[in-house]
């Protein structure tokens, strides 16, 4: 991998990784448009790099953050309360994905058999359910701010969520997406389950990250230098800073309905290419 490769690869993750739209998908797109070889390295590499856009949401929410500590620890019961919730929207994941991880990777992150197919299915799919949830709202006449604010919010209904969560495991759904969403289908206000996802991502994310760079991590080290993984992580750190603070001024205006658009025209454009031949099967990992 060439320095300007692992920064492009940094970017797309740190634009993609919060917003709605996939930054697995991406990342997996923007690795066969570079010619990257599709094995256990190239996954471990985009998965490890969500550091830089773990470290700058807990950057950006420091003082949320800030306050789950204490609620650790018993010194704010509001903060104690949120770290519940955290932990019941983490769970279906973390029993569901070492459950399912090999599984996964070897039947729907771009194998020899289906290639990018199921990416695309997961961008069409997603963005037809964000267009469909924001006609829903937009027809009960619900402002964005609409619902349950993020104190409102119990573990029942942090476990559906995080149950919702789950679904993002295939290629192209979107962790952003199913958690959002779910937080808005449970009666949460957007802004709320805009910032519960986020917060939800730091734990999820970390343990994926955490998971790939023990299990593949000398893969990775093998076939990319360190200072590919550092640009990765540096690029993706400033690029998720921009995008989250983007993503809050819009979504405090304006509903989800602009990236339910982007993902069905995404999905059909890299289509008609796949249809075209620009794509061919890679290697199975």
């Amino acid at each position: 991998m060439t320095w300007w490769q692992a920064i492009i690869l940094g970017i797309v993750e740190g634009l993609t990784e919060y917003l709605p739209v996939s930054s697995t998908g991406h990342l997996i797109l923007t690795q066969r448009l570079m010619g990257i070889p599709d094995n256990h390295a190239s996954s471990a590499y985009a998965i490890c790099i969500q550091a830089g856009a773990i470290a700058a949401v807990v950057g950006l929410y420091r003082q949320r953050a800030a306050q789950i500590a204490r609620g650790l620890v018993g010194r704010d019961p509001e903060g104690g309360r949120l770290a519940v919730c955290i932990a019941a929207g983490f769970l279906p994941a973390a029993v569901i994905g070492l459950a399912l991880d090999e599984w996964i990777k070897e039947h729907l992150f771009g194998g020899e058999r289906w290639g990018l197919w199921p990416t695309v299915a997961a961008w069409f799919v997603g963005g037809a359910a964000i267009l469909a949830v924001h006609a829903w709202r937009k027809s009960r006449g619900q402002p964005p701010r609409a619902g349950l604010d993020l104190p409102e919010l119990t573990w029942r209904l942090a476990l559906i969520i995080g149950l919702a969560q789950c679904l993002a495991m295939w290629p192209g759904v979107s962790r952003s997406l199913v958690t959002i969403v779910g937080g808005v289908l449970v009666g949460m206000s957007l802004p709320a389950a805009v910032e519960f996802s986020f917060l939800l991502g730091v734990v999820t994310l970390t343990a994926a990250t955490a998971h790939d760079a023990v299990k593949y991590g000398q893969d990775m080290l093998n076939q990319y230098n360190a200072s590919g993984i550092v640009l990765g992580f540096v690029f993706a750190w400033l690029s998720a800073v921009l995008a989250v603070r983007w993503m809050v001024a819009y979504l405090d205006r304006h509903g989800l309905a602009i990236f339910g658009y982007y993902r069905v025209a995404l999905a059909l454009v890299v289509a008609a290419m796949i249809l075209a031949g620009y794509f061919h099967a890679s290697p199975a990992m």
